[in-house]
Parts: C-alpha cells; sequence; structure tokens
C-alpha cells in the first residue's frame, strides 16, 4: 500500500499528499500535509467491519473554504483569545482577529491553513513547520514537530514539541470530529460520554471563559457517563450560549484549584456508540479538555458530497484553557528559549467488553 498519496491541489495551485499510518488489525490513519489533518481514521466494530469514524471533507480545497478546522492540528492557538490581543513583557501584542472581535484557532493563516513537512521515522510520521515572528501578530520564530503512532490495538498516540528564539504564548490541540456509528448520516446524539473532572468554565455570549463553575447538578456533569442527547436537550443557559456544548472542562483529580495534577498521560474521557459497540478514550498530559458537539456543522459538506447537520460529529479537545494567555495562571502556557512546549495525547480506539 503506497504510504504517500497525491490528495488533490489548493486554489493557488500547490499539491496536497496524504500519508498512512496503519496496523496489522485492519486499522489506519490517513494524515493530511495541509493543517496535519487526520483525515481519515478506519476502524473495526464489534463484528471487526472497520468504518470511518472522522468527519471530514472530499478536497484539501474544501478543508480551507469550509472554516470547521476538521481534524486539522490548530495553533499557534487552540480555542479563542479575547479581544485577540495580550500582553508579554510589557508589550501588548494585537493580533489578527477572525471570529468578531476575537483570535479562534490561531487565526485564519493559522497552523490548521499551512502545509506541513512530513517525513516518516520508524512506525510514526513526524510533521514539521517554522513559524516566523509576526505571523498572526504572535511574537518570536517557533519551530513545530507533531509525531502521530497507530499502535496495534489502534491506539493514535500525538506527541507535539515546540521551540522558540524568543517568549511566545503556545497552545496546540488536535481538532478531529468523532461519530463512531460509523456512518455519517446521523449525529452524535445516542454516544454516551464520560470526562473525569469537576468543573468547567462558563462562557460569555462570545463563547469566552468567564469562570470556573462545578458541574455537579447541571447538564455538565459527565463524571459517571451519560447519553450527549439527552443532556442536549436540557434547559440551561451555557447550552443556550453555545448552541450546545462548546466548553472546555478543568482536567485535574479532585475538581478544584488545589487538586494534584501530575501533568502525566492519563484517561480524561471516554465515548460509548452503543450500536456498533466502539469505544473512544482520550489520554492526556493537557489541563483542559474542549468538549465541542458539533453545534454549526449545519450545512457543512461532508464526505462524498454529503452534507452534515447539527451535531453530526463531537470533538474533544486536549490543550490549555480558552484565552488562559489573559488569565492569573498564563505562565504555563508561556513558551521560551529555556522552557520549549511539549504534550501528549492519545486518541484510544477500541470496542465494548
Amino acid at each position: 500500500m503506497n504510504k504517500a498519496a497525491f490528495w488533490g491541489t489548493l486554489p493557488d495551485g500547490r499539491n496536497v499528499r496524504t500519508y498512512l499510518l496503519a496496523n496489522s488489525q485492519g486499522g489506519c490513519v490517513r494524515i493530511s500535509e495541509l493543517g496535519a489533518a487526520l483525515v481519515s481514521w478506519l476502524t473495526p466494530d464489534r463484528t471487526g467491519r472497520c468504518a470511518e469514524i472522522l468527519l471530514g471533507h472530499d478536497t484539501p480545497a474544501e478543508y480551507l473554504a469550509a472554516g470547521a478546522y476538521m481534524g486539522a492540528l490548530v495553533g499557534r492557538w487552540a480555542n479563542r483569545i479575547a479581544g485577540a490581543r495580550f500582553a508579554l513583557d510589557d508589550i501588548d501584542y494585537r493580533l489578527t482577529p477572525n471570529e468578531g472581535q476575537n483570535l479562534l484557532h490561531g487565526g485564519a493563516g493559522g497552523f490548521h491553513a499551512r502545509l506541513w513537512m512530513a517525513e516518516y521515522e520508524g512506525q510514526s510520521l513526524v510533521m514539521r513547520l517554522e513559524s516566523r515572528e509576526g505571523e498572526e501578530g504572535f511574537p518570536g520564530n517557533v519551530q513545530v514537530e507533531v509525531r502521530y503512532t497507530l499502535s496495534e490495538d489502534h491506539a493514535l498516540t500525538i506527541e507535539y514539541t515546540a521551540h522558540t528564539d524568543r517568549a511566545t504564548p503556545l497552545n496546540l490541540t488536535s481538532h478531529p470530529y468523532f461519530n463512531l456509528s460509523g456512518r455519517h448520516d446521523g449525529d452524535i446524539r445516542n454516544h454516551r460520554l464520560t470526562i473525569d473532572s469537576g468543573e468547567y468554565f462558563e462562557i460569555d455570549e462570545e463563547l469566552i471563559p468567564q469562570r470556573r463553575a462545578f458541574v455537579e447538578g447541571s447538564p455538565f456533569d459527565f463524571r459517571e457517563g451519560a447519553t450527549i442527547g439527552s443532556r442536549l436537550d436540557a434547559s440551561n443557559r451555557q447550552l443556550e450560549l453555545a448552541y450546545g456544548f462548546d466548553h472546555c472542562y478543568v482536567l485535574d483529580r479532585a475538581g478544584n484549584e488545589q487538586a494534584d495534577w501530575t501533568r502525566k498521560p492519563r484517561t480524561v474521557a471516554k465515548v460509548v456508540e452503543p450500536e456498533s459497540g466502539r469505544v473512544l478514550s482520550v489520554e492526556t498530559d493537557q489541563p483542559g479538555l474542549q468538549f465541542y458537539s458539533g453545534n454549526r456543522l449545519e450545512g457543512v459538506r461532508g464526505r462524498d458530497g454529503s452534507t452534515y447537520r447539527r451535531n453530526s460529529g463531537l470533538c474533544l479537545e486536549a490543550g490549555g484553557f480558552p484565552n488562559q494567555i489573559n488569565m492569573p495562571d498564563r505562565e504555563s502556557m508561556i513558551v521560551t528559549r529555556e522552557k520549549p512546549y511539549r504534550q501528549v495525547t492519545v486518541y484510544r480506539a477500541g470496542v465494548m467488553e
């Protein structure tokens, strides 16, 4: 099987390739040079039949045009920065807004819109990108490396590293949309979700975090697991603001600021699709997990010329907190020459026992 394959052409004439990772169990992942994006992932159901669990588009041009960030590696800053600005070392940086007055997922020219360099190293695919000082308004030159590895037991490990020559905020994540049914003419309302977190960030009308809130007694409590559809139908102002779930969960063990966060990868979420029997778990060393229920997918062009609808897929994006660069605990999200960026997140696919 050809590991690298021509996929399509961008509007400016540049060619785009995809790269294959496969195991002996029939599972395989395809990753694009464009945005270092996960464009396909085939995994078996309880009968052993492999099918697609990622939402996606047919061509690279559609990935740029749709604006859904499907499968992309997003940066320099995943999620939102309020007012598209921050201060660092007594300098006020003004970024290029791309969602109202705010910056979303690194801006219009963020990592999702760039062509990455790809190279196989052993059983892994390594993607590299150079982000120059001033891109979207960010300081410092940044060298980013992302390593994708698919195991025999269908665990996709994503390892991020980045180095800079000047202090700069950095918050990277992968943005795949999952639908574990293996068919995409439906939605994810019957998926059962568990999130090991006692707190989440409440948002304002622009989806900017305002304060931490306890999940107990609210539709945001997934600690014991719940069907997503049952929570989407709840009457709740936070769900109204986001048109569903688009909130960041705080991943500490006790659900409060004093909890012991060891920064070692641990299982923080699990999704079960009962009809296919597929299970997906998320392991990460990051402090936050954004749960997005595909609220704005209505009318987005999908695979084979299909059209997605609201809640066609879900995202579980590990990283720092949205707008954390403007929060008191922002220091952990600033990289320097002496303190590079590192992150590990694992998406582990399987079936119900």
